[in-house]
């Protein structure tokens, strides 16, 4: 079995040749407004997952063209009534397990603690399956009004959050002098997506203060501080239904520190990830109850 590091730096190595490749970042997957598009779920829990697996899914998603959303384990596929086709591979992604240890304090007593220990599991898309096409994206068309629907549906969960956006001038922007977001109107944007997925970036950032998540002292830098806004930003653009955009057009300066850094240490995509996903939910915490951290594949 691979060691905690091994599967870490194997994990880095795949995000860095994306990265170099000059293709997207695997948290950035443009997709259509489809039901059976969007961020990555359970193909038998429905629930969405999580941290590092996003990321790594995606990198499956931009290696083999995938589009659903959905993804299981042999046995959960087999349950639904399909079967993975024969020759497909299948796509390794992790689980934290706590592991119950028992530590002799200073003063000689004797306490458990429960360490988390990283797993892989296999999964297959659902387009890697037959008898399950109906999770297939492009089975249905959305009318207009449920497109409009999805975008009053983010704006409803953003307005719940109670934060400050204001609107006017050229930047995006969050302030923490005055703890208020900055943003140009959404007619300023070349189309509604991007106006979205820039609010979404600062939404993340609203959550760094000491009085919300406090997590800017853990980021190393400012490069590693727009790396979880960037990841988180698309995180939370997925969870609202709404496709993010197809290039890092606004974010390009960082990539080099960002390729540094995973370099020098395994782990640091990993913290970012995780940390992303920690904003992601408590935005949505303010509109409905957070689903479970990870799912057990």
């Amino acid at each position: 079995m691979p060691s905690q590091n091994a599967i870490r730096e194997r994990i880095t190595t795949e995000i860095i040749a994306q990265l170099k490749s000059g293709g997207l970042p695997p948290w950035r997957r443009p997709w259509a407004l489809d039901p059976n598009c969007g961020s990555p779920r359970n193909i038998e829990s429905i629930r969405a997952y999580r941290g590092i697996n996003v990321l790594l899914l995606g990198l499956a998603v931009m290696k083999n063209g995938y589009r659903s959303r959905w993804w299981g384990t042999f046995r959960q596929i087999q349950q639904l009534g399909g079967h993975v086709r024969k020759g497909e591979k299948a796509t390794h992604i992790i689980l934290f397990r706590p592991l119950t240890k028992t530590r002799t304090t200073d003063d000689g007593s004797e306490v458990e603690e429960r360490i988390p220990i990283m797993r892989t599991f296999c999964v297959f898309n659902a387009e890697q399956t037959a008898g399950l096409e109906y999770l297939w994206p492009g089975r249905t068309e959305l009318a207009p009004a449920v497109v409009e629907e999805r975008y009053q549906h983010a704006d409803a969960v953003i307005a719940a959050t109670g934060a400050d956006i204001r609107h006017g001038g050229n930047q995006a922007f969050f302030s923490r002098s005055g703890d208020y977001i900055q943003m140009p109107f959404r007619h300023q944007f070349p189309s509604v997506p991007p106006y979205y997925e820039s609010l979404c970036h600062e939404m993340i950032h609203w959550t760094e203060p000491p009085h919300r998540l406090n997590w800017e002292r853990a980021s190393e830098g400012y490069a590693a501080g727009e790396l979880v806004a960037e990841i988180g930003g698309c995180f939370m653009a997925s969870e609202l239904g709404l496709p993010t955009g197809e290039s890092l057009a606004n974010h390009a300066a960082y990539l080099q520190g960002w390729l540094t850094a995973m370099e020098n240490d395994p782990k640091y995509i990993f913290k970012a990830s995780a940390q992303a996903s920690k904003a992601v939910d408590y935005l949505l915490s303010f509109s409905r109850k957070p689903e479970p951290e990870e799912v057990a594949a």
